[in-house]
């Protein structure tokens, strides 16, 4: 395992006192000169008094202990942070007795034996390890950074085998990916495999079972079809060609259920904006309409029928304690008292305050206003007043006890009166 260690601040003082002591002879010479005439004199006695510096000090003695501490970082043992390039990933094969391919083939041989029991996870790690090796090599032969001596021990034969090490350490990686399910990881490990030998067949089908995994259907079809035109008679293959058929089949089905539905869901919409108009009901929609799971407005009993009732969802305000209840579907022929009969008594009511024949109920005008609302009046001749608006598909009505309801009433056209006046 490569160790990394980072410059600590008790290094990095002994540069700083490293560097002052090699600041000192220059100001002692330059004083030696301004006493002592003779300079060859001066520099025989500098010489004398300091020892000469080695190599690697005299490297740096001009330098800046940040300038010293960068330099260092640069070469792998002192490195802080791991990059994806080619000098961290040689020096990490430095590990490891042998070549790149000789390192390679090793990590294959392992994760081999892994993918033979099952350890899809282990197997993988193995294969990346012998893929970081050997994609090292090709980086720096593609970048011509090879030493004069690799070049010359590195014959065509080698890079040949390297090359067709790594196809495989990827088509093998791409399996392992294939069994964890990491499909994006498998297509795209395929697609190296591939630009190193556009003639792999594994590549192919593993691409294929990838995509048709995430029902990518035409890339799978795709890639099926580019293996099969190099090998016609490959099982494998045909199985995944079926199952892309299957596939297909299933996805166009689907589709057309969803299409089905979409021309549904915009037909039924058509009919209640139809039903609307015609019954003179005035609705407005706001940018953030309220979540009403499976609650809407609709046609009933039959959806598809123009003949049947609108139905609405509404909510029933108690503004004197702020509780709410929600119906779910309030008929246009409903009046406010069939659904209180069976809303009362309220659990937290504990006075009693609220009856169908104690409470008084209202809606609000697009005047900002209020009006009182008939508790055995339909819900249709409420709507189709022209003086009421259903925001968000919701029919809103505040009830109050009747002591309490006169006092609401003027409180909330103050407030409405407020807010007009501020704005």
């Amino acid at each position: 395992m490569v160790h990394i260690e980072e410059i600590t601040d008790q290094v990095a003082e002994r540069l700083k006192l490293s560097q002052a002591e090699g600041e000192k002879p220059q100001s002692h010479e330059k004083s030696e000169q301004a006493l002592s005439p003779p300079q060859d004199a001066a520099a025989t006695a500098t010489a004398a008094m300091f020892p000469e510096l080695s190599p690697g000090r005299a490297m740096t003695s001009k330098k800046t202990v940040d300038e010293v501490v960068a330099e260092l970082k640069k070469t792998p043992f002192f490195m802080t942070e791991l990059e994806e390039n080619d000098d961290t990933e040689a020096f990490k094969a430095l590990a490891y007795e042998g070549t790149p391919l000789e390192v390679a083939t090793d990590f294959k041989d392992h994760g081999n034996e892994c993918f033979r029991t099952r350890r899809w996870a282990d197997a993988k790690e193995f294969y990346t390890k012998g893929v970081l090796v050997l994609a090292a090599e090709e980086r720096k032969r593609a970048r011509g950074e090879q030493s004069v001596e690799e070049k010359e021990k590195e014959g065509e034969e080698d890079v040949k085998a390297q090359r067709s090490m790594l196809e495989s350490l990827y088509v093998n990686r791409a399996a392992c990916h294939l069994e964890l399910k990491n499909y994006r990881s498998c297509w795209l490990d395929c697609a190296a495999a591939l630009r190193l030998n556009d003639r792999n067949v594994k590549a192919y089908y593993r691409s294929a079972k990838a995509f048709l995994a995430v029902d990518r259907v035409a890339e799978a079809h795709d890639a099926c079809a580019r293996g099969l035109a190099l090998d016609p008679d490959n099982n494998p293959l045909k199985v995944v060609a079926r199952d892309i058929v299957k596939k297909s089949e299933d996805v166009a089905a689907k589709q057309k259920k969803e299409n089905e539905r979409l021309a549904r869901e915009k037909r039924r919409q058509t009919l209640i904006k139809a039903a609307l108009a015609a019954r003179g009901i005035r609705t407005r929609a706001t940018p953030q309409p309220p979540d009403m799971e499976d609650a809407g407005l609709r046609l009933v009993p039959d959806p598809d029928d123009p003949r049947s009732e609108l139905s609405f969802p509404a909510v029933l305000l108690y503004p004197a304690h702020l509780e709410s209840d929600f119906i779910k579907a309030f008929a246009e022929t409903d009046a406010l008292a069939d659904h209180l009969a069976y809303v009362f008594p309220l659990p937290w009511d504990k006075g009693g305050e609220y009856t169908v024949a104690g409470v008084e109920c209202y809606v609000e005008t697009l005047g900002g206003g209020l009006a009182r609302v008939g508790k055995k009046v339909p819900l249709l001749k409420t709507l189709a007043s022209g003086n009421v608006e259903v925001v968000d598909e919701v029919v809103r009505f505040f009830v109050l006890p009747k002591p309490k309801a006169e006092a609401w009433v003027r409180e909330f056209k103050s407030k409405k009166a407020a807010e007009k006046g501020g704005g």
